[in-house]
C-alpha cells in the first residue's frame, strides 16, 4: 500500500511539473519555444505515459527577421493556441491511462481469500488460516472470480454441514435429485403379496376303516386329477361285510320279499350310505347294484377337479381309521395375501379391487379385498390383507410373489421420494439443493407414507430441489464435518 501511495505521488508531482511548463510556454507571445524548455517538456509527456508526438522546430538553421505586423502577431497566437490545446489533451490522456492502470494493479496486489478450504476434504471451511483438523494439512486458500466477486456457491449462505459434491461426483456416486412437488391427485399403493391356496377348496380324503392299500394310480404330487379318477385300490373287511348286506337289501327289493316296498327301498338306501360313509364311490355303488358282486377292492377316488398337493399313501401299506390319504386343491381360484406395512392398512377396505401383477411383468389379474386380517406379523409387524382371484389357465401357483397394485387418494400438500428422507429415530431431515454441488441439511416434519412417495408437513417449499437417491452418502459426508448440525437446522422451525 505504501509503495503504491508513493508511486501515484511521483506520478502527480510529475504531471505538475508538466503542466507548469506549457503554461510558461503558452504566456510567451513573442519568443518560440527554446531547445532546453522543448526538452524537458518531452520528458515529461513520455513518463506520464502520453501517446501524442510533438515536433518542435526550437532551433531554426537560418532564422529570419521577425516582421512586426499585426497579421504575423496573429498567425503566432493561432498556432500556439492549437499547440497548447493539443498538449493539454495529451496530458490528460495519459493521466487517466497512468490512474486506471494504478488502480487494476492495486486490486491484482490486495486480492483478499473468500475462505480457506481443507484440501483433503473441500467440503470443510474456515474464515482463517490454518491446519486442518483431520489430516494436518495447511488450509488452501479460496479466492472469488476476475471482478472480484465471488460465484453463487461461493457466496451461497449455507448451513455449516452443508456439503460441497460437484457434478462429476455426483454423477459418479448415484446422486439424484427430486423436486418437492404439490398434489392430491390418485397414486399407487404397491405392496408385495403371496399367493396361497383357497382354503376353502382343499378336499382331504381320509381312511374311515382299517385295512391295507392294494395300489396306487398316478397319484404323485402335482399331479392334475378330474372329479371320480380313481387314485388307490384298498382292502377292508368292513368294506366286504356292507357290500353284502347292500346286496341283500337289494336283492330282497327285486325280489319282493319285503311284506313292504317302501321299507325294502328304505333298507337298501340305508345299506348304500353305509358305503359311501366308508369311502366308496357312486360309480363303484352302481357297479356293485348292477353286477350283484361284491368287489375285491374299493377305490379311492377324487371328490372335485384340481391338483395333487398331498400323497400319504403307497402299495402295501397298511392304514387306520382317520388317517389322511390324499389332500386335493383346486387352483382356478386361489387366495392372495398381501402385507401391508406402517399405516398403509388405514388406504385399504374390503371389497376394493387391486391388479396383481408377475414379478417378471408379463401377466396382470384383478383381484378383491375379502378380509383384513386382525393378525399383526410377529416378524415384519405387517398387517395382512387376503384378496381373492380367478386363476385362469393356473398362472398362479401357491407360493408364488406378487406385487399387489392399490389406487388410493393421496393427502393434499407436498411430498417427496421415500428415499429422500433420512429417519434418524427422533427426527426427520433431508438434504437440499441450495446452488450446483451445494446441498445443505434441513430438518422436516413427515406425514402419510404412500408408496414410494411420503408427505412432507414442515421445512420444505414447492419447487425445491432435495437429495433422492445416495441420501446416505450425502448425509455421512455431513456428519463427519465438525460442526454442530443441530445449531444449522433449528432456524428452518423459525415461524
Amino acid at each position: 500500500m505504501e509503495n503504491t501511495g508513493q508511486m501515484i505521488d511521483l506520478f502527480e508531482g510529475q504531471a505538475g511539473s508538466t503542466q507548469r511548463l506549457i503554461r510558461s510556454w503558452c504566456s510567451n507571445t513573442t519568443n518560440g519555444l527554446t531547445p532546453a524548455t522543448g526538452q524537458e517538456l518531452g520528458r515529461s509527456l513520455s513518463r506520464v505515459g502520453t501517446t501524442s508526438l510533438l515536433f518542435f522546430d526550437a532551433t531554426p538553421a537560418n532564422p529570419a527577421p521577425h516582421v512586426k505586423s499585426r497579421r504575423g502577431r496573429s498567425n503566432r497566437t493561432v498556432t500556439k493556441t492549437v499547440v497548447c490545446v493539443t498538449l493539454l489533451l495529451s496530458l490528460a490522456l495519459g493521466f487517466l491511462w497512468k490512474q486506471s492502470g494504478s488502480q487494476e494493479n492495486l486490486r491484482t496486489r490486495i486480492r483478499r481469500p473468500l475462505y480457506y478450504v481443507d484440501p483433503m476434504h473441500p467440503a470443510y471451511r474456515s474464515d482463517r488460516p490454518g491446519i486442518a483438523p483431520d489430516c494436518n494439512m495447511r488450509l488452501e486458500p479460496v479466492y472469488g472470480d476476475e471482478g472480484g466477486k465471488a460465484t453463487m456457491a461461493e457466496t451461497a449462505e449455507v448451513a455449516p454441514a452443508a456439503v460441497s459434491i460437484d457434478a462429476s461426483k455426483q454423477q459418479l456416486l448415484g446422486i439424484g435429485v427430486a423436486v418437492v412437488e404439490r398434489g392430491s391427485q390418485t397414486r399407487t399403493l404397491r405392496v408385495p403379496g403371496k399367493v396361497a391356496v383357497d382354503e376353502g377348496r382343499i378336499y382331504r380324503i381320509d381312511a374311515a376303516v382299517d385295512g391295507l392299500v392294494k395300489g396306487t394310480l398316478q397319484d404323485t404330487v402335482g399331479s392334475a386329477v378330474k372329479k371320480g379318477q380313481p387314485l388307490a385300490v384298498v382292502y377292508s373287511h368292513e368294506f366286504v361285510s356292507t357290500a353284502g348286506g347292500y346286496l341283500s337289501a337289494k336283492g330282497r327289493l327285486q325280489d319282493g320279499a319285503s311284506a313292504s316296498g317302501t321299507q325294502s327301498l328304505a333298507e337298501v338306501q340305508s345299506w348304500a350310505d353305509r358305503l359311501r360313509n366308508l369311502g366308496m364311490s357312486e360309480v363303484q355303488i352302481t357297479e356293485i347294484s348292477v353286477t350283484r358282486k361284491i368287489p375285491d377292492g374299493v377305490y379311492i377316488v377324487s371328490p372335485e377337479d384340481g391338483f395333487v398337493v398331498a400323497r400319504n399313501v403307497s402299495p402295501g401299506m397298511r392304514f387306520d381309521r382317520n388317517m389322511e390319504f390324499y389332500r386335493i386343491a383346486d387352483l382356478s381360484h386361489v387366495w392372495i395375501v398381501a402385507d401391508l406395512l406402517g399405516e398403509e392398512d388405514q388406504f385399504v377396505r374390503p371389497g376394493a379391487v387391486a391388479h396383481v401383477t408377475l414379478r417378471h411383468g408379463s401377466r396382470n389379474f384383478v383381484a378383491r379385498v375379502s378380509d383384513i386380517l386382525p393378525q399383526v406379523d410377529s416378524a415384519t409387524r405387517a398387517v395382512r390383507v387376503r384378496l381373492q382371484a380367478d386363476n385362469q389357465n393356473f398362472v398362479l401357483r401357491p407360493e408364488m410373489l406378487v406385487n399387489v397394485d392399490f389406487a388410493v387418494s393421496a393427502p393434499s400438500g407436498l411430498s417427496v421420494p421415500a428415499d429422500a428422507v433420512v429417519d434418524s429415530g427422533l427426527s426427520h431431515r433431508v438434504y437440499v439443493e441450495r446452488s450446483n454441488g451445494i446441498f445443505e441439511p434441513r430438518q422436516v416434519e413427515i406425514g402419510q407414507q404412500f408408496g414410494d412417495r411420503i408427505q412432507i408437513l414442515r421445512g420444505l417449499a414447492e419447487g425445491e430441489r432435495v437429495v433422492a437417491s445416495g441420501t446416505f452418502l450425502v448425509d455421512s459426508e455431513s456428519r463427519l464435518k465438525p460442526t454442530n448440525l443441530s445449531a444449522g437446522w433449528s432456524d428452518h422451525f423459525q415461524e
